[in-house]
């Protein structure tokens, strides 16, 4: 990993094709590395952001997987498939999409914004008595799945050249875009399924800062990409520790900080560099996971 820190955060535009593991695989033989993982996945067809943490910056994956979403998503009206998406088995056809009009799509969009109720996918990754969904959907097995609240901060009409509709979403962790689509159909009344899906930002990561996937054998566009550890975490509260308190905090002692200092998960920073994750609460601050020394 010449030329590279040894503890980073790489943004990587996944390409339409490879899974999340490939592309973190692909790292690992590029970077001759094995310590790699990521922190969300994305569907094989679809596109877009993934953030991979390398070295030790694999304990912060947790501090990221939180974090809102945002695509470019791409629906086609009047067929219904069994994994809401374009790799699934045809279930359902309609032709009430010719009659649709862009009013109609944006009242029903409307529905789907705000704080709303949302039942996964069956071929998904939620656990069914310990067993995956997409297991036992595979298996022909049925499965239900209980529905999750989730929030749809904005969600908009790019285009509609019917019967495919084009949409922007900014949503919390945790929400279904194929789901979406779904829902969309049947409050139209003509059902639907994701034909292409995109992720262009995590939080405030965009993936115009990304490596594409194609450049990760390239270590300079690599280490363009990098990010630091402490810099990687601008969204969680930053706190400042002189030599002695890092010291004790690298030693897994808590050490005694102002009242009025930001509680619960702080990024502790010391020298410009992230020495641990800790909580601060009444007065100290204790180290949970420490990266210093």
């Amino acid at each position: 990993m010449t030329g590279l820190p040894a503890d980073f955060v790489l943004p990587v535009d996944k390409s339409e094709g490879p899974t999340s593991h490939d592309v973190v695989d692909a790292a690992r033989r590029s970077l001759g590395v094995q310590r790699i993982g990521h922190t969300g996945t994305l569907d094989p067809f679809a596109s877009g952001l993934l953030l991979l943490c390398v070295g030790k910056a694999t304990r912060l994956a947790q501090y990221f997987s939180g974090l809102d979403k945002t695509y470019e998503a791409v629906a086609k009206l009047g067929v219904s498939t069994d994994t809401l998406d374009r790799a699934g088995t045809i279930v359902g056809e309609s032709t009430g999409w010719e009659d649709l009009t862009t009013q109609r799509i944006e009242a029903a969009l409307d529905t789907l914004r705000g704080e709303i109720s949302q039942v996964p996918p069956q071929y998904s990754a939620k656990k069914v008595s310990g067993e995956r969904a997409y297991v036992r959907a595979r298996e022909g097995l049925e499965v239900e799945l209980e529905a999750c609240t989730v929030t749809v901060m904005s969600l908009q009409l790019t285009s509609a050249a019917l019967p495919s509709v084009t949409f922007t979403v900014r949503c919390s962790s945790g929400t279904y875009i194929r789901a979406l689509a779904r829902d969309l159909g049947e409050v139209l009344g003509v059902g639907a399924h994701l034909t292409g899906l995109r992720r262009t930002a995590i939080g405030d990561w965009n993936v115009q800062d990304a490596v594409p996937f194609a450049d990760l054998s390239d270590l300079p566009s690599v280490a363009r990409a990098a990010v630091a550890p402490l810099a990687a975490l601008t969204h969680m509260p930053t706190m400042d520790v002189d030599d002695e308190q890092a010291g004790r905090l690298a030693l897994g002692q808590a050490v005694a900080v102002p009242d009025q200092a930001a509680k619960g998960a702080v990024a502790v920073a010391h020298a410009g560099a992230l020495v641990a994750i800790g909580e601060a609460d009444e007065g100290f601050l204790r180290p949970r996971k420490v990266f210093s020394a």
